[in-house]
Protein backbone atom coordinates (compact mmCIF):
# COMPACT_ATOMS: atom_id res chain seq x y z
CA UNK A 1 0.00 0.00 0.00
CA UNK A 2 1.35 3.42 -0.99
CA UNK A 3 1.18 6.02 1.77
CA UNK A 4 2.17 9.62 1.08
CA UNK A 5 2.41 11.74 4.20
CA UNK A 6 4.72 14.50 2.99
CA UNK A 7 4.83 16.06 -0.47
CA UNK A 8 8.30 17.60 -0.42
CA UNK A 9 11.34 15.79 0.95
CA UNK A 10 14.19 18.02 -0.29
CA UNK A 11 16.11 14.87 -1.27
CA UNK A 12 15.97 15.85 -4.95
CA UNK A 13 17.34 19.34 -4.54
CA UNK A 14 20.74 18.31 -5.92
CA UNK A 15 19.30 16.86 -9.12
CA UNK A 16 19.04 13.25 -8.04
CA UNK A 17 16.10 10.94 -7.36
CA UNK A 18 15.60 7.49 -5.89
CA UNK A 19 14.71 4.41 -7.92
CA UNK A 20 12.39 1.66 -6.75
CA UNK A 21 15.30 -0.30 -5.27
CA UNK A 22 16.67 2.70 -3.37
CA UNK A 23 19.52 3.58 -5.74
CA UNK A 24 20.11 7.30 -6.24
CA UNK A 25 20.51 8.48 -9.84
CA UNK A 26 20.46 11.71 -11.83
CA UNK A 27 17.03 13.04 -12.77
CA UNK A 28 18.13 12.85 -16.40
CA UNK A 29 19.11 9.19 -16.11
CA UNK A 30 17.65 7.15 -18.99
CA UNK A 31 15.49 5.17 -16.59
CA UNK A 32 14.05 8.34 -15.03
CA UNK A 33 13.46 9.84 -18.49
CA UNK A 34 11.56 6.68 -19.47
CA UNK A 35 9.17 6.46 -16.53
CA UNK A 36 8.87 10.25 -16.41
CA UNK A 37 7.62 10.29 -19.99
CA UNK A 38 5.19 7.48 -19.16
CA UNK A 39 3.85 9.72 -16.40
CA UNK A 40 3.48 12.57 -18.89
CA UNK A 41 1.57 10.27 -21.25
CA UNK A 42 -0.69 9.27 -18.37
CA UNK A 43 -1.52 12.93 -17.77
CA UNK A 44 -2.54 13.45 -21.38
CA UNK A 45 -4.66 10.32 -21.28
CA UNK A 46 -6.34 11.80 -18.20
CA UNK A 47 -7.16 14.93 -20.21
CA UNK A 48 -8.66 12.74 -22.93
CA UNK A 49 -10.72 10.86 -20.35
CA UNK A 50 -12.09 14.14 -19.02
CA UNK A 51 -13.00 15.19 -22.57
CA UNK A 52 -15.26 12.15 -22.97
CA UNK A 53 -18.96 12.94 -23.08
CA UNK A 54 -21.86 10.83 -21.90
CA UNK A 55 -21.84 8.89 -25.16
CA UNK A 56 -18.15 8.06 -24.69
CA UNK A 57 -18.50 6.35 -21.31
CA UNK A 58 -16.97 3.16 -22.72
CA UNK A 59 -13.93 5.10 -23.94
CA UNK A 60 -13.60 6.87 -20.59
CA UNK A 61 -13.70 3.57 -18.72
CA UNK A 62 -11.04 2.14 -21.03
CA UNK A 63 -8.78 5.15 -20.52
CA UNK A 64 -9.11 4.98 -16.74
CA UNK A 65 -8.02 1.35 -16.79
CA UNK A 66 -5.07 2.29 -18.99
CA UNK A 67 -4.09 5.07 -16.57
CA UNK A 68 -3.92 2.53 -13.77
CA UNK A 69 -1.86 0.16 -15.92
CA UNK A 70 0.54 2.99 -16.78
CA UNK A 71 1.36 3.33 -13.10
CA UNK A 72 2.36 -0.35 -13.27
CA UNK A 73 4.52 0.46 -16.30
CA UNK A 74 6.15 3.31 -14.40
CA UNK A 75 6.76 1.13 -11.35
CA UNK A 76 8.31 -1.55 -13.58
CA UNK A 77 10.65 0.92 -15.27
CA UNK A 78 11.52 2.55 -11.94
CA UNK A 79 12.74 -0.72 -10.41
CA UNK A 80 15.84 -2.35 -11.94
CA UNK A 81 15.64 -6.11 -12.18
CA UNK A 82 17.85 -8.01 -9.75
CA UNK A 83 19.66 -11.26 -10.56
CA UNK A 84 17.45 -14.19 -9.60
CA UNK A 85 14.33 -12.03 -9.28
CA UNK A 86 11.18 -14.10 -8.79
CA UNK A 87 7.62 -13.32 -9.83
CA UNK A 88 6.12 -11.07 -7.18
CA UNK A 89 9.43 -9.63 -5.96
CA UNK A 90 8.60 -6.36 -7.77
CA UNK A 91 5.58 -4.98 -9.58
CA UNK A 92 5.98 -5.82 -13.27
CA UNK A 93 3.82 -5.29 -16.34
CA UNK A 94 2.32 -8.59 -17.48
CA UNK A 95 1.64 -10.07 -20.88
CA UNK A 96 -2.04 -10.16 -19.93
CA UNK A 97 -2.13 -6.37 -19.70
CA UNK A 98 -0.64 -6.09 -23.19
CA UNK A 99 -3.03 -8.75 -24.51
CA UNK A 100 -5.97 -6.72 -23.17
CA UNK A 101 -4.82 -3.78 -25.32
CA UNK A 102 -4.54 -6.03 -28.36
CA UNK A 103 -8.09 -7.32 -27.85
CA UNK A 104 -9.44 -3.77 -27.66
CA UNK A 105 -7.51 -2.78 -30.80
CA UNK A 106 -8.95 -5.70 -32.78
CA UNK A 107 -12.45 -5.03 -31.48
CA UNK A 108 -12.48 -1.31 -32.33
CA UNK A 109 -10.55 -1.53 -35.58
CA UNK A 110 -12.94 -4.16 -36.96
CA UNK A 111 -15.65 -1.51 -37.17
CA UNK A 112 -13.47 1.12 -38.87
CA UNK A 113 -13.07 1.65 -42.60
CA UNK A 114 -9.75 0.94 -44.28
CA UNK A 115 -7.41 3.91 -44.55
CA UNK A 116 -6.31 5.34 -47.89
CA UNK A 117 -3.91 7.91 -46.42
CA UNK A 118 -2.40 9.00 -43.14
CA UNK A 119 -4.74 10.66 -40.64
CA UNK A 120 -4.28 14.27 -39.57
CA UNK A 121 -4.62 14.60 -35.79
CA UNK A 122 -8.06 16.01 -35.03
CA UNK A 123 -11.62 15.50 -36.23
CA UNK A 124 -13.20 16.19 -32.85
CA UNK A 125 -11.83 17.60 -29.61
CA UNK A 126 -11.72 14.15 -28.01
CA UNK A 127 -10.00 12.66 -31.06
CA UNK A 128 -7.43 15.47 -30.95
CA UNK A 129 -6.70 14.76 -27.27
CA UNK A 130 -6.29 11.07 -28.06
CA UNK A 131 -3.84 11.87 -30.85
CA UNK A 132 -1.78 14.03 -28.48
CA UNK A 133 -1.74 11.18 -25.96
CA UNK A 134 -0.73 8.78 -28.74
CA UNK A 135 2.23 10.97 -29.72
CA UNK A 136 3.44 11.23 -26.11
CA UNK A 137 3.15 7.46 -25.68
CA UNK A 138 5.31 7.07 -28.80
CA UNK A 139 7.89 9.34 -27.18
CA UNK A 140 7.75 7.26 -24.02
CA UNK A 141 8.33 4.19 -26.17
CA UNK A 142 11.43 5.81 -27.69
CA UNK A 143 12.73 6.63 -24.22
CA UNK A 144 12.30 2.98 -23.20
CA UNK A 145 14.20 1.90 -26.33
CA UNK A 146 16.98 4.27 -25.27
CA UNK A 147 16.93 2.67 -21.81
CA UNK A 148 17.05 -0.79 -23.40
CA UNK A 149 20.25 0.23 -25.21
CA UNK A 150 21.80 0.79 -21.77
CA UNK A 151 20.39 -2.04 -19.67
CA UNK A 152 19.42 -4.69 -22.23
CA UNK A 153 16.20 -5.48 -24.07
CA UNK A 154 15.10 -8.18 -21.61
CA UNK A 155 15.06 -5.64 -18.77
CA UNK A 156 12.24 -3.63 -20.36
CA UNK A 157 10.67 -6.04 -22.86
CA UNK A 158 7.09 -6.05 -21.57
CA UNK A 159 6.84 -2.30 -20.82
CA UNK A 160 8.09 -1.70 -24.36
CA UNK A 161 5.48 -4.04 -25.85
CA UNK A 162 2.75 -2.44 -23.72
CA UNK A 163 3.60 1.08 -24.87
CA UNK A 164 3.79 0.01 -28.50
CA UNK A 165 0.30 -1.51 -28.34
CA UNK A 166 -1.05 1.44 -26.35
CA UNK A 167 -0.09 3.93 -29.04
CA UNK A 168 -1.91 1.74 -31.57
CA UNK A 169 -5.00 1.60 -29.37
CA UNK A 170 -5.04 5.37 -28.93
CA UNK A 171 -4.85 5.75 -32.70
CA UNK A 172 -7.88 3.52 -33.36
CA UNK A 173 -9.74 5.15 -30.47
CA UNK A 174 -9.12 8.56 -32.05
CA UNK A 175 -10.53 7.30 -35.35
CA UNK A 176 -13.47 5.70 -33.56
CA UNK A 177 -14.42 8.83 -31.61
CA UNK A 178 -13.98 11.11 -34.64
CA UNK A 179 -16.55 9.14 -36.64
CA UNK A 180 -19.18 8.33 -34.02
CA UNK A 181 -22.41 10.24 -33.46
CA UNK A 182 -22.27 11.99 -36.82
CA UNK A 183 -18.70 13.21 -36.37
CA UNK A 184 -16.59 14.23 -39.35
CA UNK A 185 -14.58 11.02 -39.37
CA UNK A 186 -10.97 10.80 -40.49
CA UNK A 187 -9.26 13.97 -41.65
CA UNK A 188 -6.84 12.57 -44.22
CA UNK A 189 -3.43 13.85 -45.23
CA UNK A 190 -3.27 15.15 -48.81
CA UNK A 191 0.33 14.79 -50.00
CA UNK A 192 1.48 18.18 -51.22
CA UNK A 193 -1.36 19.87 -49.39
CA UNK A 194 -3.15 22.84 -50.91
CA UNK A 195 -0.16 24.34 -52.68
CA UNK A 196 -2.29 25.52 -55.58
CA UNK A 197 -4.31 27.70 -53.20
CA UNK A 198 -1.20 29.42 -51.88
CA UNK A 199 0.32 29.95 -55.30
CA UNK A 200 2.97 27.27 -54.73
CA UNK A 201 2.30 25.01 -57.69
CA UNK A 202 5.86 23.85 -58.22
Amino acid sequence: MVKLTKIYTKTGDEGETGLGGGERVSKVNARVEAYGTVDEANCFIGVAAEACGASDADVSSMLRRIQNDLFDVGADLCTPRKPGEHVGDALRVTGAQTAWLEARIDEINAALSSLTSFVLPGGTMLAAHLHVARAVVRRAEREVVHLADEVGQSEVAEPLRYLNRLSDLLFVLARHTASKDGGPGDVLWIPGGDRSLSGDSE
